[in-house]
């Protein structure tokens, strides 16, 4: 082509070429300071719906996990209170033993149905007291245990309130009984006997309910972690490659200028033909 003060080819494809540099330098750059290759859907449209797909998985599994903790810290409560529970119940069977001993006097054994009465009244206040996050599961028609355990919140682990108050299905003991008569000694040691065993039954259900919430937290913490890994693979930048590419970028923009500002220069050229 011939010389033209229109028309500076070379001075048009050189900025071509620089403009391209400085998309590419951009783009690394923005990888550089997200540490993300696909941050937005302009850079990669099908990526970043699986990503933010995956992301939203993430999230609900977050959800699962604080459901989990809430039923956890719950069902933590209602141990602790069946447990407490059932060591009453062990000392007033003790109490109830010692008062069907038809030697006993009759002040010793009325002291013995004081302290019975104590342990009786504390059972109702540990149960009442057996709340967390306005769950109690150990009260006279208390609430079941739940937690979701998937992210569409679909599906969830249920342990079933048991009932530990006094004269209900596992405690037969009555708010007022007492054992200060032989006879009613001796009942009272037949009832906390089955009383025991059936809240040791208890127990070993909300046992079995904490292992499965345990196991159920770890298996939605390692599912969490392994898709944020997935995630990871499918939008983070190597930033060891892009801190290369930097280096190269920063080198062709000054070349490109370079270019460019020699490019700019070759229309005065056409000056020395008029000398």
């Amino acid at each position: 082509m011939g010389f033209s003060v229109n028309t500076n080819a070379s001075a048009f494809l050189a900025l071509q070429n620089l403009h391209k540099t400085n998309r590419d330098l951009a783009r690394t750059q923005t990888r550089i300071n997200t540490g993300l290759k696909v941050s937005s859907a302009k850079d990669d449209a099908a990526t970043y719906a699986i990503a933010q797909k995956l992301r939203g998985d993430v999230a609900g599994l977050g959800a699962v996990s604080n459901s989990l903790k809430r039923a956890g810290s719950s069902l933590d409560v209602a141990i602790a209170a069946a447990e407490a529970v059932s060591d009453l119940l062990i000392e007033m069977k003790e109490k109830a033993v010692a008062a069907k001993d038809s030697g006993l006097d009759t002040a010793s054994r009325q002291s013995l149905s004081r302290d019975f009465a104590q342990l009786r009244d504390q059972i109702t206040s540990i149960i009442e007291n057996a709340e967390f996050n306005g769950v109690n599961a150990v009260k006279a028609n208390g609430r079941d245990i739940s937690a979701i355990t998937d992210p569409t919140a679909s599906k969830s682990l249920n342990i079933a309130a048991q009932d530990l108050s006094l004269g209900g299905a596992n405690v037969s003991i009555s708010a007022g009984q007492t054992i200060d008569t032989v006879a009613f000694a001796s009942l009272a040691v037949d009832q906390l006997t089955t009383a025991i065993d059936n809240v040791n039954a208890s127990l070993s259900t909300l046992g079995a309910g904490a292992k499965r919430l345990e196991i159920q937290q770890s298996f939605v913490a390692k599912l969490s972690d392994t898709i944020e890994i997935g995630i990871g693979n499918l939008v983070d930048a190597d930033l060891a490659k892009e801190a290369a590419n930097l280096q190269a970028l920063q080198v062709k923009q000054q070349l490109g200028l370079q270019a460019l500002s020699i490019a700019n220069q070759s229309p005065s050229a056409i000056l020395t033909l008029f000398r």
